[in-house]
């Protein structure tokens, strides 16, 4: 059996194992680079080191270690708030609100699960509250954390955009931030259409009682009096560090769009000015980073550096290539991403796959920015599925509901969601380019 083979069926096999124990990815996959690099290819440690990616490291830990003091210091929370409160009592609104919170969150940098960890216990609290449909709140929040992932300083944004500048393809940081946008869009609008959203119209109440038990409003007042007789719930200003916070985020953004500073360095830098400021409010959130999501990048690309060194991407690349059906290549490579991503983690599968997409793609046969964006789309916009972390968090804050019969649902739905976005994303991003 041939080193390519080998590395090949240990890829498969790392997956699998993720998938039915509850063992980090990242782990296997260095653990799986020393024994493929040193064993099978006969590669040195320095060759396998030259494969670990210390600028996605940084950005990784520094996105997640400046969310982690936006969380402590009750930004975060005091954002929600902020939102839900300007809707007037629209119910309507909430689930929108919730999406376009979830959105901008990881637009700016979050990691998507973690953001959906922040955004779901308050947005199906409110579910229960006000009686809306906790399928439609939820799936709300995984498609708003997908429709933001790829921005250019995003995490997703971040792994896709460095492989494709290290293969010298065009540049598709714009195109693959807007189809992720646009697709997540449109499902939460159909979503909205099927899950019960019109019968949330002209529905008006009361936004002062507290979305879920033990949430923070640090941002809320009771004033008594007023011309009403009643006691009504008012925003108070947000606090010095949450305004440092907010100026903080739009540093990063304005750094790394407008001045293109390296994303890592900038929110590294923010978050460390930040907690020299509020050394009492930060604490614990170097423990909040996403360690889990760094070992688990941080690995699959150092394992996707050996297949590179030793030859693996080239040749199944040139394999693809051959296959001599370019559009159904870029099909098959999509329902691969979207199928191996609803039971697994999307970032190891963005890791893993649009690298091995690469060498097809420079044959120049399809438009590589087509393929890239419906590659990326479909492995992440299936992020709803149960087995995955999103959609994981989902079905843990569901509350008052049939928790087996709810599970069922987000399977159904994470089924047909795997078998069309492929398609969708195909027949829109890749074929038109073709013809």
């Amino acid at each position: 059996m041939s080193p390519e083979i080998i590395s090949i069926l240990v890829l498969v096999a790392m997956f699998v194992v993720a998938t039915l124990l509850p063992v980090n990815m990242g782990a296997i996959a260095f653990a799986a680079a020393f024994l493929v690099g040193v064993y099978v290819a006969d590669l040195s440690a320095d060759d396998i080191f030259a494969g670990f990616p210390g600028d996605l490291f940084l950005t990784l830990v520094g996105i997640t270690y400046l969310f982690a003091i936006a969380q402590n210091n009750g930004t975060v929370d005091w954002l929600v708030r902020l939102a839900v409160r300007g809707v007037r009592g629209r119910i309507v609104a909430i689930p929108w609100i919730m999406f376009g919170v979830a959105a901008v969150l990881t637009a700016i940098g979050a990691v998507s699960p973690a953001a959906v960890a922040i955004i779901a216990p308050i947005a199906l609290g409110f579910a229960a509250q006000h009686r809306i449909n906790p399928l439609l709140m939820g799936l709300m929040v995984v498609h708003g954390a997908q429709a933001g992932g790829f921005s250019p300083i995003s995490v997703y944004g971040g792994i896709v955009n460095q492989v494709v500048e290290r293969a010298g393809l065009p540049d598709s940081t714009i195109a693959i931030f807007l189809s992720s946008l646009a697709f997540n869009t449109l499902v939460a609008v159909i979503i909205f259409v099927l899950f019960g959203g019109r019968e949330l119209l002209g529905r008006r109440e009361s936004m002062d009682r507290p979305a879920q038990e033990g949430v923070r409003d640090s941002a809320q007042d009771e004033v008594q009096g007023g011309e009403r007789g009643t006691a009504q719930a008012t925003l108070l200003r947000p606090t010095r560090d949450q305004i440092l916070t907010v100026v903080g985020l739009l540093v990063l953004g304005v750094g790394a769009l407008v001045f293109e500073l390296e994303v890592g360095f900038v929110s590294i830098t923010v978050a460390v000015l930040l907690a020299i400021i509020s050394p009492t409010v930060q604490k614990g959130a170097v423990d909040k980073i996403s360690w889990s999501t760094v070992l688990l990048i941080t690995g699959v690309v150092t394992y996707v550096g050996v297949l590179e060194k030793m030859g693996t991407i080239k040749s199944v690349g040139e394999g693809v290539a051959h296959i001599g059906a370019p559009l159904i290549t870029a099909l098959l490579l999509c329902y691969i991403g979207a199928i191996v991503s609803a039971f697994a983690s999307s970032v190891g599968v963005l890791g893993s796959t649009i690298p091995l997409a690469v060498p097809f793609l420079l044959m120049g046969e399809v438009g590589a920015v087509g393929v890239i964006a419906a590659l990326a789309v479909s492995s992440t916009i299936v992020d709803c599925s149960p087995f995955s972390t999103n959609g994981a968090l989902v079905l843990a804050n569901a509350q008052g509901v049939d928790r087996d019969a709810f599970f069922r649902k987000l399977v159904a739905y994470g089924a047909v969601i795997t078998v069309t976005a492929p398609l969708a994303t195909w027949l829109t991003l890749v074929l038109p380019g073709w013809l």
